[in-house]
């Protein structure tokens, strides 16, 4: 791959991160239903996307993911970039689909699944510029805290749905709605990556110094989710951003003995 391609897909990668910081920026200041559950949404885009509201950039950046990776097939017929673009393609389906979550109209379960596909998406373009060790297959078929990783965040996107539109979770001591047992049991998958994490200490114990410090943001997203349900604010860009490098460190193999 020449310098050229090289940044070309590093680009796509940065971008698919960072669409997922900007979903969770849409959820932590309620724009999520700010445009309806159309798709797509095209009146006043321009002025809303001028005003700020994320959303209309999240769709702005979807798309330019999109476009950019029909053309990386286009110049490039690998099987990863081809599988790259059929992930954009289901993610933005999956994606036009939590607005009808959010709205009270489809199961959590979808947020789950688009949550999941969007790291995905960004973890094939990842390994288009890694190809760890030489060997692709190797990160998903023996990497053991991935799958943990993806639990969790299957399981966090189930939060986000079963939540809805700016509602809250409510304090509790044993879990009494739909809402509180899927983020009890978030907390449990959390708990069982944090456990395989300790299991492969030499290997992936940045992955675990930061898991540590996304606990307590985890739990300032609880508070804040409770406190103020419609505006959670900053916080949820940050748990996002965070999940970012602990999913980066594990593939990147970080550890502070090598």
């Amino acid at each position: 791959m020449n310098v050229i391609l090289y940044y070309y897909f590093l680009f796509q990668v940065i971008l698919a991160f960072g669409i997922v910081i900007v979903g969770g920026t849409v959820e932590g200041y309620g724009y999520g239903l700010s445009l309806g559950t159309k798709w797509p949404y095209t009146k006043d885009m321009p002025l809303k996307a001028k005003a700020g509201d994320p959303e209309v950039w999240h769709r702005i950046l979807a798309t330019l993911l999109g476009v950019d990776a029909v053309i990386m097939v286009v110049l490039i017929h690998g099987t990863l970039e081809i599988t790259g673009l059929i992930l954009v393609v289901l993610t933005a389906l999956l994606g036009m689909a939590t607005l009808y979550t959010l709205a009270g109209k489809a199961p959590s379960v979808v947020q789950g699944l688009h949550d999941i596909l969007a790291y995905s998406t960004a973890l094939t373009y990842l390994l288009i510029i890694y190809p760890v060790a030489g060997n692709v297959l190797e990160l998903v078929i023996h990497n053991i805290p991935l799958y943990f990783f993806f639990a969790v965040i299957y399981m966090g996107g189930m939060t986000t749905g079963e939540r809805g539109y700016q509602k809250a979770i409510g304090y509790f001591k044993i879990p009494k709605t739909k809402a509180q047992w899927i983020w009890t049991i978030h907390g449990l998958a959390v708990l069982l990556f944090l456990f395989t994490l300790i299991l492969f200490f030499f290997t992936y114990n940045v992955a675990l110094i930061i898991i540590g410090v996304q606990i307590i943001v985890g739990i300032i997203v609880f508070i804040s989710v409770n406190k103020s349900a419609s505006r959670p604010g900053f916080i949820i860009p940050m748990h996002q951003f965070f999940t970012i490098l602990i999913v980066l460190s594990i593939v990147f193999q970080l550890s502070i003995f090598k």
